[in-house]
């Protein structure tokens, strides 16, 4: 879907929906189960898992940062002047959605915009969020009307954010080893069966295209697109190359540095400051590769302008924000109460 934005009116609250993470070593392993629930992945599994975020204190990153978020976006509609409620729910820890839509209707809201921080289409991106919606009100009598938002992957804010911010990494390396630095933009792997899922690599081609918006808009007419932790079984296809396989592929190349970019992640996820500030870094520090990862748009100023954006497109329906690129953008669309989004999005 492209062109106008989906109009209703306005909205009497923002809902921020988000994936949830644990905030305390006590809840990791509850919080593990809750992501794999119904998969029947043993707590043995789990625990070698459980051990990424025992290093961070057990702590994930994702529920300050969407605190944050929401701090920044109150602070812009207060200086707009407008007074709206801003409410936060996760998928799979505290605070959880149903009890945030409890909250809602105590409160009088009748109709809520919500912002799923996911700039994807695909499954885990975006159909699962529309299920939570769908689950939660069911569980909640007199929830108000939500409106899950569109995807953001071509937002001309998304694009700057990741662009500033591939330039920002740039300038952290060595002076003589700038012009010659990789950037490899990566994202989560998924089965290659659940790209093809809603279409033909819906996930995959999003990304892709958000990749290459972000490199021409960073100055870049080469770069990698390459992702990471992957999980299952060995002989379950996913989307390849892997990012430490293209690290050692570079290196073997001779090329003496990279900008990991990691484009899929809105924020800095246990993926992101695991996986690539230490597995990555890590593997490069061995190789003797200089590596700079940049930052993710996380609750800075201009991501929160970027959900403001999106808020008024869907109020005013308004030509919807994007950058245009060489070839079509992937579909994508709006969801109301948890309904599937349009045609040519995932639904």
């Amino acid at each position: 879907m492209s062109g106008v934005a989906a109009s209703g009116g306005a909205f009497d609250a923002l809902l921020v929906l988000s994936f949830g993470g644990p905030e305390g070593p006590e809840q990791v392993m509850p919080f593990l189960r809750n992501v794999t629930a119904g998969r029947g992945i043993p707590d043995e599994r789990l625990a070698e898992v459980a051990e990424h975020y025992y290093h961070f204190g057990g702590v994930s990153p994702i529920n300050g940062i969407n605190r944050a978020l929401i701090a920044e976006v109150q602070a812009q509609l207060a200086s707009a002047g407008r007074d709206l409620p801003v409410y936060f729910g996760n998928r799979n820890w505290a605070p959880y959605l149903s009890d945030t839509l409890a909250q809602m209707r105590d409160d009088g809201v009748r109709r809520a915009a919500v912002f799923a921080t996911s700039a994807w289409g695909g499954y885990s991106g975006c159909t699962q969020y529309t299920e939570d919606i769908t689950r939660a009100r069911a569980a909640v009598d007199g929830a108000p009307e939500l409106v899950k938002l569109r995807q953001f992957f071509d937002h001309p804010l998304f694009v700057e954010s990741f662009a500033s911010a591939v330039a920002d990494a740039r300038e952290s390396l060595p002076s003589e080893l700038r012009d010659s630095a990789r950037l490899v933009f990566t994202a989560h792997s998924i089965p290659l069966a659940a790209d093809s899922r809603h279409g033909p690599g819906l996930y995959s081609r999003q990304v892709s295209y958000a990749a290459r918006l972000v490199a021409a808009a960073a100055g870049y007419a080469e770069y990698d697109q390459v992702w990471q932790s992957r999980s299952g079984p060995p002989a379950v296809p996913w989307l390849e190359p892997d990012v430490a396989e293209h690290l050692s592929s570079l290196s073997a190349s001779g090329v003496p540095a990279v900008i990991v970019c990691p484009i899929g992640f809105v924020c800095d996820h246990i993926e992101v400051v695991w996986d690539l500030d230490n597995e990555l870094a890590a593997q490069a520090a061995d190789a003797g590769v200089v590596m700079a990862r940049t930052a993710t748009p996380g609750a800075s100023p201009r991501f929160a302008a970027l959900v403001l954006d999106l808020l008024d497109e869907a109020e005013t329906g308004r030509v919807e924000s994007r950058v245009d690129g060489v070839d079509p953008a992937p579909g994508y669309g709006v969801s109301v109460n948890g309904a599937p989004c349009d045609p040519g999005c995932c639904g």
